[in-house]
């Protein structure tokens, strides 16, 4: 329970501070193994793109350093380190994501973790509990928004972000809870993150999942050394509840931030995706195969579709439409719900192989694309679950339809840790060869094992030469 006498910085930062690492369920710890392995995965698979590439060599251009970005040939500084590898977490849209947080936690948790482990020279257990402590809370902080960044503007990934990384790089450098207090006001400070990367072609929504990593050590560091900051981040006249949102927070939520923390664990209910997509497309996706797939349909005699989907997702997912209808690139794709049920009817999947400009502009995918509508969902389990439908209709008068209530993932219908380990040897060998990937699975599920984290991290970069298995040869080798 909260010290009613406590500013929330205060609350969290004397829990993130003192938690005995043996007060964590093993199912939480087991889970976030998982999630480690399924970032450090999607960073592989996002390093041979030109966005990646094109912001390494900035970064490098800058300065060299120690520190390895993964599948990249580059070393760079510590925080350009961590700023890149939040950048390729978050760079494919395939990254975890908390439902009541409204926030990707291991775009800016992990960078943050392998960062300030590094430089601490921590050991793999103490990486785990910094990492669980500091997105337990990040989550907790963004549910007190009720998803209210969003319509304001902001993206929560680098808001919320910016909290949650100063939280985990503050426990690896051993800092106390005073000084863990002043770290969360001087981050907030560099909290940052808009949508206006929704208007155009834009690359910054991944930076913005890398920045918070990167400031994070930054006002850590400043707080070790005694910086001053304001204690009331949150709940302050001006702080983040008051300043950022349309209609600042009831009390009753700020409080929530902090109620049963240590006790009740939300980083229990953070979701792996399947598909390489905005979460609120997934079950439109879903539906649309199981009734292609059902039915054998050919798209050809499709008439229209139409997409079910929460209110929350209509300005994310589906307007303005004329946007939605022909995005630019495959990030912009990627938040298309007129792309993505098309692309699954007429490929008959949805996975990273499609994510690519062929698919993008493909004559027959825009065609179908162009015949889907949305509407309200009214029997949306937003925000219990991603769920959703889609209506087809034929032109032999049929009407076909299927729905998703409860999404792959959750604590209703967790996936197998083989399934994660499987979409990880996938993605890794997009970037190395399969008994290399299946090697480093193995490293990361023994993180705990681990005596120094920065020898571990020094194994993520890449060499210039580094052979690259073609994604249609990939192979999956499970573990005994």
């Amino acid at each position: 329970m909260r010290n009613s006498s406590a500013t929330v910085a205060e609350s969290l930062a004397a829990f993130v501070a003192t938690l005995d690492p043996a007060a964590i369920p093993a199912e939480v710890r087991d889970k976030a193994r998982l999630h480690l392995l399924d970032s450090i995965g999607i960073a592989y698979a996002a390093s041979p793109l030109d966005y990646a590439r094109k912001a390494c060599a900035g970064l490098a251009a800058l300065d060299s350093g120690e520190y390895a970005v993964i599948g990249m040939p580059h070393k760079l500084a510590l925080r350009d380190s961590v700023l890149m590898n939040g950048m390729l977490i978050h760079g494919l849209e395939y990254d975890d994501t908390a439902i009541r947080g409204r926030i990707h936690p291991s775009a800016f948790g992990i960078p943050a973790a392998l960062g300030a482990g590094a430089f601490a020279r921590a050991n793999g257990r103490e990486l785990l509990t910094a990492y669980i402590v500091g997105m337990e809370c990040a989550i907790r902080i963004g549910a007190a928004t009720r998803g209210g960044f969003s319509p304001a503007g902001f993206n929560a990934v680098g808001v919320v972000g910016a909290f949650g990384s100063t939280l985990v790089a503050g426990r690896l450098l051993g800092l106390d809870a005073e000084r863990l207090t002043m770290a969360q006001g001087i981050a907030y400070s560099t909290a940052a993150g808009n949508r206006e990367f929704t208007a155009a072609d834009s690359w910054t929504k991944r930076f913005e999942a890398g920045w918070p990593a990167a400031s994070a050590i930054t006002a850590a560091m400043l707080a070790k050394e005694g910086f001053i900051a304001p204690r009331t981040a949150y709940e302050g006249k001006f702080g983040v509840f008051n300043t950022y949102l349309n209609s600042p927070a009831a009390p009753a939520d700020v409080a929530a931030i902090t109620a049963g923390l240590g006790q009740t664990w939300e980083f229990s209910r953070t979701l792996i995706k399947l598909r390489p997509s905005c979460f609120f497309n997934h079950p439109v996706i879903n539906a649309t195969l199981a009734v292609v797939g059902a039915h054998a349909l050919n798209p050809d005699d499709i008439v229209r579709i139409r997409a079910l989907l929460p209110a929350a997702a209509i300005d994310t997912v589906c307007e303005p439409r004329a946007e939605k209808l022909a995005p630019r690139d495959i990030a912009a794709a990627q938040f298309s719900v007129y792309f993505s049920a098309a692309c699954a009817a007429i490929k008959g999947r949805f996975t990273l192989g499609e994510m690519d400009l062929p698919t993008l502009k493909n004559p027959a995918i825009q065609a179908l694309a162009a015949k889907v509508e949305y509407a309200v969902d009214p029997d949306s389990k937003f925000p219990a679950h991603y769920s959703g439908g889609v209506e087809i209709f034929m032109r032999d008068g049929r009407q076909l339809s299927a729905r998703e209530d409860v999404n792959a993932s959750s604590p209703e219908k967790p996936l197998p840790a083989a399934a994660i380990e499987e979409k990880f040897i996938a993605n890794a060998q997009r970037a190395m060869p399969f008994e290399q990937a299946c090697a480093l699975r193995d490293r990361l599920l023994a993180i705990e094992s681990c005596r120094d984290v920065r020898e571990l991290a020094l194994g993520f970069g890449a060499n210039p030469t580094q052979h690259r298995e073609p994604a249609a040869k990939n192979q999956i080798m499970r573990r005994n």
